[in-house]
This record gives C-alpha cells, structure tokens and sequence, in this order.
C-alpha cells in the first residue's frame, strides 16, 4: 500500500504540475478529436471514404516518420523555443484543411498535401510531458504515479475526443471539429511552454547542447531496444484488435455492439493504470515489462472463442487492465536508458512503435480475415505481443551489447 506522500495527489501538489499537465492535456485533446473529425470532412467535402481513408493515412505517415526529428529539436533547443513554431504550424495547417473541407467538390490533390503537410509538424505533447514530469518529480515512486496518471490520462482522451468530433460533425459540420482541434493544441502549447518547469528544461537544453540517444534496433532486448519494440508488440495486438472486433459484431449483425468492446478494453486500461501507479514494484521494470506484455496479449488470444459481445467485452477489459501499466513501464524504461538531453527523443521512439506497431497489425490481421477462422485471426494477432514478451524474458539476464 502507498503512504499518502506517493499518492496522485501528492504528483499533483508539485510545484508547477497542476498548470503544466493541464496545459499538456488540453493540447493533447486535439489529438483525440483530429482523426475522426478529419476523416469525416474530407468524406463529406469529396464524396469519397477512399479519399478520407488517403488523407489520414497520409497524415499519420508524416506524424510517426518525423516524429523522432520534432523530438530532437526539442531536445536540442529546449521546449519554448521547439514547441510554438510547430503548434503555429501545425495549427495554420489544420485551419486551412478546415477551411478546404468545408466547401463541396474539393480537389482530392489539395486535400492530400495538405494533411501529408499537417502530419509534419504536431508538437509532441505527450513526450514533452514525460520528460518535465522527470523534472518536476525527482522521487522515482512518485515519478511512477506522475507516469501512470499521464497515461490514464492520455487513454481517457482518446475516448473523449472523437466523442467530441461526433458531436461537432452532428450539430455543425465535422469541419468545425478540424479547426477546434488547431485551437486546442495552438492554446495548450502555449500554455505550457509558459509554464516555469519548461522554461527551465529550455535552458538546460540550450547548456547540454545535442546529448545523442542511441537508437533502437530492431530485435535488441537491451537499453532502449525493450521499450521500444515490446511497445511496437502490444500496439500490433491492439490495432489488430480493432478490426478484429468489428468483424465479431459483424458476424453476429451486431455491428454498433462492437464499441462495447472498445469501451471495456479502454475502462480497463484506466483501472488498471491507477491500480498499478499506486503500488510499489520490487520486480525490476524490465522484468515487469514483458510480463504486462504478455498479460495484454494472452487474454486477446482467446477472445476469438468468445461466444458472444458480451463475453468478449469482458475478455476485452481483462486485457485492458495490463495495457496502461504496460506503457507506463515502457516510457519509465525509456526515460532510463536516454542521457538528461535525449529524454523526449527516448519517450518519442516508444510512442512511435506503439503507434507504427498498431497500424501494422492492423493492415497484417486485414489480410487474415475472411482466410482463416475468426478464432485463428485472434490468436494471430496476440502472436507477436506473445514472442516478444518471451524472448524479452528469455534474455533478461544477459547484458546488452553497445
């Protein structure tokens, strides 16, 4: 049990943290909402969900292959002088994607470079918060917490937001929804940038100069290679699971119960999160690691043998408990293995391979569907999540080659 002084709200009577993370979390709003909010007015201002499709898988391609870039010049230059240019671009983007999709008969081309252009520059909030959350929380128990505050936090939005879009999309145009999300991130960008801890890690960036982080390599178990590829196997697992769910439902003409599933894997991952900041480890993190890997993964592999939503929902949620605390202890490890000028960069490479990691799984499972059985679908997809977890363990005790 945790004693009053590593509580949450002991993270949040920090100096400066209630102002810093509610600036970062309401510029991280945006990205909950952007997604559907651009895939809806595109559809509505060309007619085509191909075209939609196009768009946001351009924007989502520029976001994860530049993303290692933005977190290096925030590492080198520090927060308040990275961070507005890339909000202000960011957001003049996103206007103008607004502004173009609020009219009919769009040419498709502009459309396209704009959202390719978009997904240059979203100031990496999440990975920024992480590391002044380092600063801001120098007790490593209570820096556990901060992280899985941040990432029950982070879970919560990406619920709230395309309910948000929805909603935009309902009573106005989902247009609207695209220009609210440059709003949001332009004011909590700035807002947090204005915040003192940031400015102070802006100045020991300009000190430090470029600290290198080494980089990942595919198959390293050691450094920041576990994080970053044990993250990449749970965001396979769960971007395979989204298709996957919508396919039970569908099979059962229950399509719209689908989003019963994604609600319990999500309600789960938040209890979860909560439960596991607020205890006290003695198993090593990268011990932990591929452990919470491979809980996330096990129950996916039989919710194929669900009989109906219902059962599935809650095998769904089982696995959910063990996604938070996953990524939790991905970004603790991260933030380990990188030198005090390398911190975002180090966070960003996970964030990335969850996110490649999910949209590959996704487009890998959409090949097996309607080739295997349902059931066979389910257990592929937990395969990856599976291997890495138990190689990760296998070579626990060896030590890492430079």
């Amino acid at each position: 049990m945790s004693s009053p002084s590593l509580s949450y709200a002991a993270v949040l009577r920090a100096p400066h943290a209630r102002r810093t993370f509610g600036a970062a979390l309401l510029g991280r709003l945006s990205y909950g909402m952007v997604s559907l909010s651009l895939t809806l007015a595109v559809a509505g201002a060309t007619g085509s969900y191909a075209m939609a499709g196009a768009a946001v898988a351009l924007f989502g391609l520029a976001v994860s292959v530049l993303s290692p870039v933005r977190a290096r010049l925030i590492d080198r230059y520090g927060p308040r002088r990275a961070l507005p240019p890339m909000a202000v671009a960011y957001a003049l983007l996103l206007a103008a994607l607004a502004l173009v999709t609020a009219r009919h008969d769009v040419p498709a081309a502009a459309v396209a470079v704009l959202a390719f252009a978009a997904g240059g520059f979203p100031p990496p909030l999440g990975p920024v918060m992480r590391t002044l959350w380092s600063d801001l929380l120098p007790d490593r128990r209570l820096l556990q917490r901060a992280y899985s505050l941040d990432t029950v936090a982070e879970e919560l939005l990406f619920v709230t937001g395309p309910l948000l879009a929805g909603l935009f999309a309902a009573l106005l145009d989902p247009a609207v929804g695209v220009a609210v999300s440059a709003g949001l991130v332009l004011t909590g960008t700035l807002a947090l940038v204005s915040s003192p801890v940031a400015r102070s890690r802006t100045r020991e960036a300009a000190a430090a100069g470029d600290d290198p982080v080494p980089r990942p390599r595919a198959g390293s178990f050691g450094g920041l290679g576990r994080p970053v590829v044990l993250a990449a196997g749970i965001g396979m697992c769960l971007g395979a699971l989204g298709l996957l769910v919508v396919a039970f439902a569908a099979r059962r003409h229950e399509a719209a119960g689908a989003a019963w599933a994604e609600a319990a894997l999500s309600v789960g991952s938040a209890a979860g999160g909560l439960a596991y900041g607020s205890l006290s480890w003695r198993v090593p993190a990268r011990v932990r690691l591929p452990l919470l890997t491979a809980a996330v993964a096990a129950p996916l592999a039989v919710a194929g043998a669900a009989p109906d939503l219902y059962v599935l929902s809650a095998v769904a949620g089982v696995a959910g408990l063990f996604v938070a605390p996953a990524l939790t202890t991905a970004y603790l490890l991260a933030e380990e293995s990188a030198a005090p000028g390398g911190r975002t960069r180090a966070g960003t490479w996970v964030n990335t391979a969850f996110n490649t990691g999910s949209s590959a799984g996704a487009a890998a499972v959409g090949q097996l569907v309607g080739r295997l059985p349902l059931g066979w679908c389910f257990a592929a997809a937990a395969a990856p999540a599976l291997l890495l977890a138990l190689t990760a363990l296998a070579r626990r005790g060896r030590p890492a080659r430079s």
